[in-house]
Order: structure tokens, then C-alpha cells, then sequence
């Protein structure tokens, strides 16, 4: 693994803002969302996920003292995994000292056209120690005019990929999300962040995973051939729709420089290029019967 063996070399030191411990004082307040009966079906009958209940996490945010919406995250990514969602839960769990799994839901992205809709659903395996908790995902793609559902899993070397019996993936205190950030400008193409990592460590960094409509086939993309510990997805480029953007650097220094990166996993300087982001957030999808 590529970024493995990047951070081993670079970065052996610890970070303190994997943990958050600021999360764990803020009040956490879930807002519930009932799924389609067919939406259960369908994801009860998934091999790697347990049944659950209707009732389910599909938003958190924080204000500061302006009012302003904050969200967490470890890599101060501008699209936020729910890492309050992440420590707020292991809060819980740990001072009931038991172990137990939760589930949350991200809001739907709706493509251009209409014609799409992604979200992610988050499963948190929660032990009382961080360093043994695991956190997972899975991304529900709905066709909406005929409510057909399929799933976009990742074969990054870190995301539960059922074909894959890597044994790094069963490794405890592992972080794997999976979240959609944005569709492309014709809604052919579906990108994706896929955030992994490990608890308690500096081993964080960013995949881009772009699903295809035309084929239903899914590209992993990561900078290469640049010397970094940590990258940030950003989105697509503004001068190449058919490139996405990273942020990466080395851990300490304070500028790090904008990749390109094309379907091949060519990479390049991108200073003067701007990420874009397609699609509509929506909480909950009201469909005709």
C-alpha cells in the first residue's frame, strides 16, 4: 500500500487531532429519519451489514457563537466526514463501558438531472477503547424514476470489500468512509471521498473514488509519484472536468500544494485550477407511489 509506506517513511509521530477529545464536550443532539420499507429490505438483505431499525442518525452539526454550522473533521476536509457523529458515539459507549454497533446516514446527493440519488451508510463497531473501535460504510445509489438500488464499494486496500481477505482490513481501530461529494456537471459520473485511516494515529489520507454511469464501474484515484504523508480530496477540476483535485503535503509543513489528477493517476501541479462540486443535498427524497 502505497500511502502505508508513504507515512511509515514520513510521518512515524502520533497526532492528537485524530482523537478530538474537544468533541467529546460538545452536546450531540441526532436527528432521526424513517427509510422506505423497500430501502430495509434491500439493505437487510446485504451480507455485510446487520438489519437495523427505521429509526436512524442522518445529520449533526454544531454552531459556534455566530450561529455558524461546524463540522469536524480529521483532515479539515471541505467535505466532512461525521467525525462528531464518530466520537459523540464512542463517548457513550465508553462511559457505559460496553461495546455495541451504530449506524448513521448521510443526506441523499440528487445528480443534475434528477435522475440519481447517493448516500452513505456509516457502521460504527464501538468498543470502549478507541484504538479497538472500527468504522465502516457502504454507498446506496437509487435510480429514482424506477427505484432501483445498488451499491459503490471501493477496493482501496483499507474498505470492507467482501471479495478482498486482506487481513489489514479486518485490523481493529481501522477508519474506512465511503461519502459522496459531488456529481459531475452531466451527471454521468459520481464522485466519492473515501476516507481511511486508523485511530489514535497519523495514518489518515484521502482516496477519490469516481463511479461511471456509462459502464457501472467505479476508479480509485490517489496523487502519485509526490512525496506526502496526508491528501485531501477537493472535488473535480475546473480546468479538466475529466481530473479531481487533491490537497497534499507533508505533515508539519504549513503550505501544501493543489494536485491534479487524471483517470490514469497522472499527477500534477494544479496552483491556479479550482475544485467544482455538482449536485443537491437533501435530508429526505419524497417519492410518488
Amino acid at each position: 500500500m502505497l500511502l502505508r509506506y508513504i507515512l511509515s517513511q514520513c510521518c512515524p509521530k502520533k497526532l492528537s487531532w485524530l482523537i478530538l477529545p474537544l468533541v467529546l464536550l460538545i452536546s450531540y443532539s441526532p436527528s432521526t429519519l424513517a427509510n422506505t420499507d423497500k430501502v430495509d429490505r434491500f439493505i437487510a438483505s446485504s451480507a455485510k451489514f446487520t438489519p437495523y431499525s427505521k429509526s436512524i442518525t442522518v445529520s449533526e452539526s454544531y454552531s459556534d457563537s455566530n450561529g455558524s454550522v461546524v463540522e469536524q473533521d480529521p483532515l479539515n476536509s471541505p467535505h466532512p466526514i461525521p467525525w462528531n457523529w464518530v466520537m459523540a458515539t464512542h463517548a457513550e459507549f465508553s462511559n457505559q463501558g460496553r461495546s455495541g454497533l451504530r449506524y448513521y446516514r448521510t443526506p441523499s446527493l440528487i445528480s443534475p438531472d434528477g435522475q440519481y440519488a447517493a448516500y452513505s451508510r456509516i457502521q460504527m463497531e464501538v468498543e470502549p477503547e478507541l484504538f479497538r473501535s472500527r468504522v465502516t460504510s457502504v454507498v446506496f445509489l437509487e435510480n429514482l424514476p424506477t427505484g432501483d438500488l445498488q451499491t459503490i464499494t471501493p477496493s482501496s486496500s483499507l474498505a470492507d470489500d467482501p471479495h478482498n481477505s486482506n487481513e489489514e482490513v479486518q485490523q481493529l481501530g481501522k477508519i474506512a468512509i465511503l461519502i459522496p461529494i459531488s456529481w459531475s456537471e452531466g451527471s454521468d459520473r459520481l464522485l466519492l471521498r473515501q476516507f481511511e485511516g486508523f485511530f489514535n494515529t497519523s495514518d489518515a489520507s484521502d482516496y477519490a473514488v469516481i463511479w461511471q454511469r456509462r459502464n457501472n464501474t467505479t476508479i480509485n484515484l490517489t496523487p502519485s509519484r509526490v512525496a506526502y504523508t496526508n491528501a485531501i480530496l477537493l472535488g473535480w477540476s475546473q480546468t479538466d472536468p475529466e481530473q479531481v483535485l487533491f490537497r497534499a503535503g507533508i505533515l508539519g509543513e504549513e503550505e501544501w500544494p493543489v494536485w491534479s489528477v487524471d483517470l490514469q493517476g497522472q499527477t500534477v501541479l494544479a496552483s491556479q485550477d479550482k475544485p467544482m462540486i455538482y449536485g443537491r443535498r437533501v435530508k429526505q427524497i419524497k417519492t410518488q407511489k
